[in-house]
């Protein structure tokens, strides 16, 4: 029986950097990019960038370098990213409407099926020619639409009831922007993004440099 390789977090965490600036790269009409130069532009060293890919298999040509669509497009394969997954945002305030109309969700191939809100002035709406649904009638939207991820943008109180809406509706991943803890099961995939988190980072860091 094969043995599972172990890839490390942080490795896993660099890939979509990677990716990132191969697309910026082959925007730029660039064919080949090199450990070296794809190290400079990421502030990472080459070393490590081929560490990293070599975790999932052999990339590039030894004296030419990494051929940018074709290592884009295996990059873009081990992120899961060719999945098509549909998404759900809940919570269209200031967040969730600029979630709801961030564009790169379509360059990276994940597909803005749902939006939902509690509030009636809300329900009907239409954000980025997405009608917004009552939270009330998510496990019906969800199963019909297929959705996959959802994403949570609303208030901290309401953040757990969401999440449990959404595990009973179907979903496989949770990205919540709520600024708690949430609870979910084994099976479910979570990312937190807590900006206060964030910038009391960045105001720690800022302060160190000033004393």
């Amino acid at each position: 029986m094969r043995q599972k390789v172990v890839i490390s977090k942080a490795t896993i965490d660099r890939l979509p950097l990677y990716f990132r600036t191969l697309r910026v790269t082959k925007e730029e009409g660039r064919e080949i990019i090199s450990s070296e130069e794809l190290g400079r532009r990421l502030g990472i060293t080459p070393e490590q960038i081929r560490k990293d890919l070599a975790s999932f298999g052999q990339f590039g040509k030894k004296g030419v370098g990494y051929y940018v669509h074709e290592l884009m497009r295996n990059i873009g394969e081990i992120l899961g990213l060719d999945n098509n997954w549909n998404i759900a945002v809940v919570g269209i305030g200031h967040l969730g409407a600029a979630l709801a109309n961030y564009q790169n969700f379509i360059t990276l191939g994940f597909n803005l099926m749902a939006l939902f809100d509690a509030d009636e002035d809300v329900v009907g709406t239409i954000v980025n020619k997405v009608k917004v649904d009552h939270i009330n009638d998510v496990n019906q939207v969800v199963k019909e639409r297929n959705i996959h991820i959802g994403v949570i943008a609303v208030p901290a109180p309401f953040a757990q009831e969401v999440a449990d809406k959404l595990v009973t509706a179907g979903v496989t991943g949770i990205w919540n922007f709520a600024p708690r803890k949430i609870v979910v099961p084994e099976h479910i995939c979570i990312v937190n993004e807590d900006l206060s988190v964030g910038l009391s980072n960045l105001s720690y860091h800022i302060t160190r440099k000033l004393l």
